[in-house]
């Protein structure tokens, strides 16, 4: 490095004759800024703003479009979304459909199996009527005759189901008695 340092000061006058070329100070305050001037961060944020717009808007599409044309029950209306009275009632009515529909399962009814068909069957169609009901109901939601029609309809499906289960529970208990009479006269 000392001998650099002595070529360049023995030489200092050739050095100090030549002028840079035009621009060149241009060029140099350029490549300055450049190299110190302050970097610029990317945020991420305005981005995660518009992709969590984005997706509340689909989610949103999504569950209209699931409301009004896809759901299972052809967008029916329930009772619980008339009012919350008719929610607690609705509700009451559907446990105690949900709990005689079980019951009515469980009673083994040997080789009817035609009858336990036929009793699947009826229950579907009681189930389609209130489907429609609900339809009706979605078209015209203020009308207190379809929601009447609606509870009148729960409380005749409790009573058929009623009478149905009682039947049933009379043809086991018949059944019992005449297995149980057989051992008896096995036995004599």
């Amino acid at each position: 490095m000392d001998n650099l340092e002595k070529i360049i000061r023995g030489n200092r006058d050739l050095f100090n004759q030549e002028e840079p070329s035009e621009g060149h100070l241009e060029r140099f305050q350029t490549l300055l800024e450049m190299r110190f001037a302050p970097k610029r961060k990317v945020s991420i944020g305005p981005y995660l703003l518009k992709a969590a717009v984005v997706t509340i808007l689909v989610t949103l599409s999504s569950l209209w479009t699931w409301d009004n044309f896809i759901r299972p029950d052809g967008a029916g209306l329930s009772l619980g979304e008339i009012s919350p009275g008719y929610r607690d009632m609705e509700r009451h009515y559907t446990h105690q459909v949900s709990l005689m529909r079980d019951e009515i399962i469980e009673i083994d009814l040997g080789e009817e199996g035609e009858h336990k068909r036929m009793l699947d069957e009826e229950l579907e169609k009681m189930d389609e009527v209130m489907s429609e009901l609900r339809h009706e109901l979605r078209a015209n939601p203020g009308d207190e005759r379809v929601v009447r029609a609606m509870i009148q309809h729960y409380q005749t499906k409790l009573e058929v189901m009623s009478y149905i289960l009682n039947q049933l529970r009379e043809i086991e208990k018949e059944k019992s008695e005449l297995i149980s009479g057989d051992d008896e006269a096995v036995t004599i």
